[in-house]
């Protein structure tokens, strides 16, 4: 049986080559797939440089400024400030960290440079009189496609340039003992193993890493190629046999190009990288940077703790939208405004269901909901642990369940629908979203629920009535304007209502009643067979007894 009919796409896929054709793929060493992540690595954002240059409007000096604070305030302790020799902006940024006190004590700044002697040199001089740790963060170019039509040099030329580099910026550098050096070969994801591998050390022997001033060796996947487990594989080669390990500081740059910067950046941690750069929800050229809020956020969801503080998220997502100037999609993990939202039924009711469960075993606990486990369907998180309220978790739309609808119902206005009376009202809201297209909110619900349950306006009125002893109860009613009063004993006033409206032809049989206080208020859920169809009404009042009355009256006066 031919199961897969899919027809050859005819697009010109020839034209393409895979990474293994590309680049020798280091395979001998894989011990990745066996490790765990067990603590969170060394997070530094570069959305003030490789973010910003990625901005169709780069920031100016306020909204910088307002994202360096903002990445100070939430705990990061390495932060990419900008490539002081490629802008006066970002020249003059990197001085005002020099000059005021808004970067803590306890925050490395890292400036970018090409290796290039007089670019190096304006940088060095960008971080003058800063007492922070500072890190020199030199980058060249290093696959053969980069080398042999960008940079027009051979390997050894390569070599050579680099080496130069790095020789200038322990010139420049001089004897600072609070400046550290970090060392990019750029594209390394598609640089021959063995050339990166001899870049690397000859670039830490020149700058003389030692444990306790170790040099940074970043690796970016700079475009991405492969599928995650070659770059794993990479990053392995790397981390077991690079020179001096003990002196390096193993970091990572993915990018987006192929939506598994992500992945890449999970595997590399996996396979010995020590420290990730990225951009706060994942800002950058073309596809963007990795994202280091998710990374962080991932950790998080599986018990370790990211080291960074996003307990209000919405916050954090305002202030990068405004100094980016670029919306964030609402579907973006962890931050997007419909991440922790469920329309559909069978979710929302598995949602609902949890967070009863969850309520419940806190209180059998006799603990705080937010100190016991999480074990809610659909949802990683606490929505809660990051600022979120439960507001917006179900939302309904014509794919929506019973569940959902019961849900918005209950937490925006305290009604607790009986289930076979969510089933009927589930009916009534698909029909309405069907006709409109559109999501329904809980105020919509709400109107919609009075309408059909609730609102009361027909031939029959319920004029008067009141019991007392011997006498039972007495019913009024008026039926297109004539008021009828009848006795009954024996009964209750429910029964008396039914029995009164019996006996002037308006028949309705009472099948059950749920009764539940809001407020002030009380309602009541009444179940009942007219005309041989079987339908519910409701009746709102001051008691008990008055919502089931006012039900019944709903009931006889139903269409």
């Amino acid at each position: 049986m031919n199961w897969n009919r899919q027809q050859t796409s005819g697009m010109p896929w020839h034209r393409y080559t895979d990474v293994y054709h590309r680049v020798d793929v280091p395979l001998a060493q894989r011990r990745w797939p066996d490790a765990r992540i067990t603590e969170a690595p060394l997070w530094v954002p570069v959305d003030l440089r490789d973010g910003n240059q990625a901005l169709a409007e780069p920031m100016d000096p306020d909204r910088k400024r307002r994202f360096f604070e903002l990445l100070v305030a939430i705990g990061y302790k390495e932060i990419e400030v900008g490539y002081p020799s490629a802008s006066q902006t970002d020249f003059d940024f990197v001085r005002l960290l020099a000059e005021t006190d808004i970067a803590p004590p306890d925050v490395t700044i890292v400036v970018f440079t090409p290796a290039r002697r007089d670019l190096i040199e304006r940088t060095v001089q960008s971080v003058r009189g800063i007492s922070n740790d500072v890190v020199i963060h030199m980058y060249a170019a290093t696959a053969p496609v980069w080398r042999n039509t960008v940079l027009g040099k051979d390997r050894a030329e390569l070599r050579e340039l680099i080496l130069s580099g790095a020789r200038d910026v322990a010139e420049f550098v001089d004897d600072a003992t609070n400046i550290r050096f970090e060392f990019s070969p750029e594209v390394f994801n598609l640089t021959e193993p063995d050339y990166v591998l001899e870049l690397c050390d000859a670039v830490t022997d020149q700058w003389q890493a030692t444990p306790q001033r170790p040099v940074i060796l970043n690796l970016p996947a700079t475009v991405e190629v492969a599928t995650p487990n070659v770059y794993a594989d990479q990053i392995e080669y790397m981390h077991r046999n690079i020179a001096r390990r003990d002196s390096v500081i193993l970091s990572v740059h993915p990018h987006n190009d192929r939506g598994t910067g992500i992945a890449c950046a999970e595997l590399a941690v996996l396979a010995g990288a020590q420290r990730v750069e990225g951009c706060v929800f994942g800002n950058g050229e073309r596809t963007g940077n990795v994202d280091i809020a998710t990374l962080a956020l991932n950790l998080y969801a599986q018990g370790v703790d990211p080291m960074i503080d996003f307990s209000d998220i919405d916050a954090i997502a305002r202030t990068v939208a405004h100094c980016t100037r670029m919306p964030i999609h609402e579907r973006h993990p962890y931050v997007g405004d419909l991440v922790h939202t469920a329309f559909s039924g069978t979710h929302q009711d598995a949602i609902k269901k949890g967070l009863a469960e969850h309520r419940n075993r806190a209180a059998a606990e006799g603990r705080d909901e937010r100190e016991i486990d999480w074990r809610v369907p659909y949802l990683p998180i606490d929505p809660a642990d990051i600022g979120r309220t439960y507001d917006a978790v179900i939302r309904v739309n014509s794919q929506s369940g019973k569940g959902g609808i019961a849900y918005l119902l209950l937490t925006e206005y305290g009604l607790d629908l009986p289930r076979r009376l969510q089933i009927d009202f589930a009916r009534h809201v698909q029909t309405h979203t069907d006709r409109s297209g559109a999501e329904i909110t809980a105020a919509d619900l709400y109107d919609l629920f009075e309408a059909t349950y609730l609102d009361n306006r027909g031939s029959v009125e319920l004029k008067d009535w009141h019991t007392g002893g011997d006498s039972g109860t007495e019913i009024t009613l008026a039926v297109d304007g004539r008021a009828q009063t009848s006795a009954h004993r024996g009964i209750g006033p429910v029964d008396a209502l039914v029995q009164a409206l019996g006996d002037i032809g308006r028949r309705v049989e009472v099948l059950s009643l749920t009764q539940q206080s809001v407020g002030s208020s009380a309602v009541t859920y009444l179940e009942y067979r007219r005309d041989g169809q079987v339908r519910w009404a409701c009746g709102r009042s001051e008691s008990v007894l008055a919502a089931s009355m006012a039900a019944v009256m709903r009931a006889v006066n139903e269409p």
